[in-house]
């Protein structure tokens, strides 16, 4: 019997370490790219700005305004600090990290996942609430299915 390992997967995560250099931070576009680099969101060489625009919208209005914007809030600051961005394009985007993780939306508004404990707008609260989790509930899985192949050695 084959499986269909596409049916399997429940997310996939890409989490890069990358080296925080000085030209990282010189700007707010390079620490936004970084952090959409990090996160997965865009990969090595990708030059499209509206992925990373929307992230530091977000960035902005959790961790500096904490606030959950809406669309046209989002629309707003893009347009101003980055580029100009249509609705679908930022709905793409939005979208998207929702199906990462990252994201959720309440009644038009937008937001990280709120952390299960601690204040969800400190990034540090945050960003050790998505590591933990994410990377927890594979590591239980990992460890599950090792024991499982340890146990069928047993049996042979």
């Amino acid at each position: 019997m084959e499986l269909n390992e596409a049916e399997l997967i429940e997310r996939e995560l890409t989490v890069r370490n990358l080296r925080v250099s000085k030209e990282v931070l010189e700007t707010r576009r390079s620490a936004a790219r970084w952090l959409a680099l990090t996160l997965g969101i865009i990969n090595p060489g990708e030059s499209r700005l509206s992925a990373i625009a929307v992230l530091d919208s977000i960035i902005y209005f959790q961790f500096m305004k904490k606030q959950d914007p809406n669309v046209k809030e989002l629309i707003e600051y893009i347009n101003v600090m980055w580029e100009p961005i249509n609705e679908k394009t930022l709905r793409y985007h939005l979208l998207r990290m929702k199906k990462m993780g990252f994201i959720d939306n309440e009644q038009g508004h937008f937001c990280f996942k709120p952390p299960a404990v601690g204040d969800r707008f400190d990034p540090n609260v945050w960003s050790n609430w998505l590591f933990e989790t994410f990377y927890k509930e594979i590591s239980k899985k990992f460890g599950d299915v090792v024991n499982d192949l340890k146990e069928k050695e047993k049996m042979q």
